[in-house]
């Protein structure tokens, strides 16, 4: 089995994760993948483009955005606070 780490690396960039025991899966963050794809260390950008995305995604009726779900990970200054997250398809 994977370590249980919280933190993953791709490409030396951080995604944050959390290990759902009763699932048996992985939960990564939406907004760490987004900021590592779209190449952007802005976190109010990745942040406002993962709100215009997650609305048109709905609006479109895709089953990405009701495949997400909030989790409380651990931020730069050190507290938890709800994100979106996402198991890796």
């Amino acid at each position: 089995m994977e370590s249980k780490g919280k933190i993953k690396l791709f490409e030396q960039k951080q995604i944050r994760r959390e290990w759902d025991e009763g699932a048996e899966k992985w939960w990564f963050s939406v907004l760490d993948v987004i900021s590592i794809l779209t190449e952007q260390s802005d976190y109010a950008k990745v942040r406002n483009y993962w709100k215009w995305l997650k609305n048109k995604l709905k609006e479109e009726g895709s089953e990405l955005v009701s495949n997400t779900n909030q989790l409380k990970l651990e931020a730069a200054d050190g507290k938890k606070y709800l994100a979106d997250v996402a198991p890796p398809v």
